[in-house]
């Protein structure tokens, strides 16, 4: 195909509200480096990694959910720290953690063959820091991600996908589903009882899908009226994401606790868990403070895992899953890219079960 020297693409101008997200149609198109692909995005789901960005949450000067600022950011922020990685972000950046497309040129010392591939990029990067421990960036936030026509990627983390999935499914993998894999991976889950929090959200449904996937029995934390939905996904049981869990499900009841949502219930969540049992939690949308009685995590013996690094196979066996035919994701809705804002209203309402994707314009020829 041709490349076109500019793209439509979506630049985020600064921390705060939805008006820092610009969609244009003159950004130029990135030219890849040694070692990265030139992909030609097909789709890009909504996260609230990318919300979270945008309004600067990951800040220590915000204690508030993530949906008191979501629309029109914070008053509070502190640019020095406002990224998940604690380093200023350089802005205008070209946001999107998930990126599903087919790669159409390639850097130096990248095989011409794999041009034409349909490809998933790894969310958490590790390329750009050669490879080491707990460090890695995230596509979108330490570099340019998917809310564009065209995104680079190094080449070792773009990973082909054989499928019949649509753009759209694809799209919803990488962030929601590697964070909920690695949630998994890192408690090492097996036939035991897990309580899932969020449950309808797209890291939530992942969690449930990939939690039967490995035989537990999964209790789900959701809104009632979408309980139908999260049963439909494999959760054995819902429970209303208000309900007091001491009661409805006894002290001393799970054996692990996947979390995203944190908040004033946190503490329950220790409760619950048996002695030895496990909590991860890579996600707080309810607010970031919590208290804990110390008392109850040194007595019970249980073990706390906060989630953000991935090891290469969790990505690796999202792709095996996929291709397997072990897991297929909900897409509750598709919008244009230049919708973007609509899209992130929506997601902020959290009204839908599964993902909400980006469907970008086909480059004209």
């Amino acid at each position: 195909m041709s490349i076109p020297t500019q793209m439509a693409a979506v630049h985020l101008t600064g921390h705060g509200g939805i008006e820092k997200l610009e969609y244009r149609t003159d950004v130029p198109v990135p030219t890849p480096k040694p070692g990265e692909v030139l992909i030609q995005v097909a789709a890009a789901g909504i996260n609230n990694t990318d919300i979270n960005t945008r309004i600067g949450w990951y800040s220590k000067a915000v204690d508030k959910a993530t949906d008191v600022g979501g629309a029109g950011g914070f008053d509070t922020v502190d640019d020095a720290d406002a990224s998940w990685s604690g380093a200023p972000l350089e802005f205008p950046r070209i946001q999107g953690a998930d990126v599903c497309g087919r790669i159409v040129a390639v850097g130096e010392g990248v095989s011409v063959e794999r041009i034409g591939e349909r490809v998933l990029v790894r969310n958490m990067l590790r390329s750009y820091v050669d490879y080491r421990p707990y460090e890695c960036w995230t596509f979108g936030s330490e570099c340019d991600g998917g809310f564009a026509q065209f995104a680079v990627a190094p080449a070792r983390e773009t990973h082909a996908v054989n499928c019949d999935w649509s753009d759209a499914e694809l799209a919803s993998i990488p962030c929601a589903y590697s964070t909920a894999e690695n949630m998994l991976h890192r408690v090492g889950l097996g036939a035991e009882t897990v309580l899932i929090s969020g449950a309808s959200g797209g890291v939530g449904s992942a969690a449930v899908q990939l939690a039967k996937r490995r035989g537990a029995h999964v209790i789900a934390l959701s809104s009632l009226a979408k309980a139908d939905e999260v049963k439909a996904l494999g959760a054995d049981r819902v429970i209303d994401r208000n309900a007091d869990l001491r009661s409805a499900l006894g002290e001393a009841s799970v054996d692990v606790v996947i979390d995203l949502v944190a908040g004033d219930q946190w503490p329950a969540f220790l409760d619950v868990l048996r002695r030895g049992g496990r909590y991860a939690t890579a996600g707080a949308i309810a607010g970031p403070i919590s208290e804990i009685d110390v008392r109850t995590l040194y007595l019970k013996d249980l073990t706390l895992f906060g989630c953000t690094f991935q090891e290469d196979v969790v990505f690796e066996n999202l792709v095996r899953y996929i291709e397997a035919g072990e897991i297929r994701p909900i897409v509750a809705a598709t919008y244009p890219l230049s919708d973007i804002a609509v899209a992130q209203e929506d997601f902020l309402s959290k009204k839908h079960t599964g993902k909400l994707v980006l469907m970008i314009p086909e480059v004209a020829s």
